[in-house]
């Protein structure tokens, strides 16, 4: 019986593939299976993989002859995925020894639908870990009670699928949104919290994520940066239903697209026209109640940031209300 599948999707991976492989192969059990898939790479990501095949036991490879995005190429492997638990690795990353037996280790202890880990960031020689932002360790959780707070740092803040391990019976919970290029772990990190029933956290810290790599999308200015948007819209428009956690994804928002902003000079002017008209749009139709709450509470540079697409910003001096605005649902309506 397969206890875990690693799905690990990968496009032009020649320089780190190896690196990735290489930690699977100091991981690898019998009761594991990994499957790599190569999102269309036209450099010598396939070849490498190919000599792993002797190396790595339970490797299968599947290869699309065009690329198809990090979220339909995890979704692939998800389809063909045979374990009680899954999880993920970029083909830029690595583990360390032992990690993925103390990883089954931990939800089988545990009983949970998922178990988050912490990260090390790698940069260079740099490490630094970076702890999954809930305090209570080795116990079972709401999914729920890791959304809030609204201000702080929350478990929806930590989208990274690659740091946690799942069980594949929660089926759709685990899909990824196919159409996004970017960001698609926003929505799916929102829906896992939203309707999983149970999760812990655990102070594993044996994945290695590698920062700054030319050719990651967060390196990159092109236009899938704006299915940034796309995939708020998405967690919005999931909590139509359940409006209480709608206070904590607006901060999220507001937060990101300040960011985004500051990180401009990587577009193209047309590109960063288009992104600013679209974070313009996207503020105007949030709840004015709810944008002028958020914004009294962000740092003064974001909401500098985020005045500059939206002079008429709520919550600031130059804003000013109607007689009659819409109401919230209303306004949320308008982001469909």
């Amino acid at each position: 019986m397969i206890n875990l599948s690693v799905v690990v999707p990968v496009r032009d991976g020649e320089p780190y593939i190896a690196d990735a492989l290489t930690s699977m192969v100091r991981n690898a059990r019998p009761d594991f299976e990994f499957i790599v898939v190569d999102d269309g790479s036209v450099d010598a990501t396939g070849a490498i993989v190919d000599d792993f095949r002797h190396d790595l036991p339970g490797l299968s490879v599947l290869r699309n002859q065009s690329p198809v995005g990090l979220a339909d190429a995890r979704n692939l492997g998800l389809s063909l995925a045979a374990g009680r638990y899954v999880t993920f690795l970029d083909g830029d990353d690595w583990y360390a020894p032992g990690h993925l037996a103390a990883l089954v280790a931990a939800i089988d202890g545990l009983g949970c639908d998922f178990v988050r880990v912490d990260h090390v960031q790698a940069e260079g020689r740099k490490r630094v870990i970076h702890r999954a932002p809930q305090a209570r360790r080795g116990v079972v959780l709401d999914p729920r009670d890791g959304i809030l707070p609204v201000d702080g740092k929350s478990m929806v803040d930590y989208p990274y699928a690659w740091a946690g391990v799942y069980r594949r019976e929660l089926g759709e919970l685990l899909a990824f949104p196919g159409h996004l290029h970017t960001a698609e772990d926003r929505p799916w990190i929102w829906r896992l919290h939203r309707q999983a029933r149970s999760y812990a956290v655990v102070s594993l810290h044996g994945v290695f994520y590698r920062r700054q790599v030319p050719g990651s999308l967060t390196q990159i200015g092109d236009e899938r940066q704006l299915h940034f948007f796309d995939a708020f819209e998405l967690v919005l428009k999931d909590l139509d239903q359940d409006p209480r956690f709608l206070p904590k994804a607006v901060r999220t928002l507001c937060a990101l697209l300040a960011h985004h902003l500051e990180l401009a000079e990587r577009f193209t002017p047309e590109l960063r026209v288009r992104f600013e008209e679209r974070g313009a749009d996207t503020l105007r139709r949030l709840p004015d109640d709810l944008l002028a709450a958020t914004v009294s509470r962000l740092e003064p540079e974001r909401v500098s940031a985020l005045r500059a697409l939206m002079p008429e910003l709520p919550g600031t001096a130059r804003h000013r209300p109607t007689l009659e605005e819409p109401s919230p649902a209303a306004r949320l309506r308008g982001t469909r």
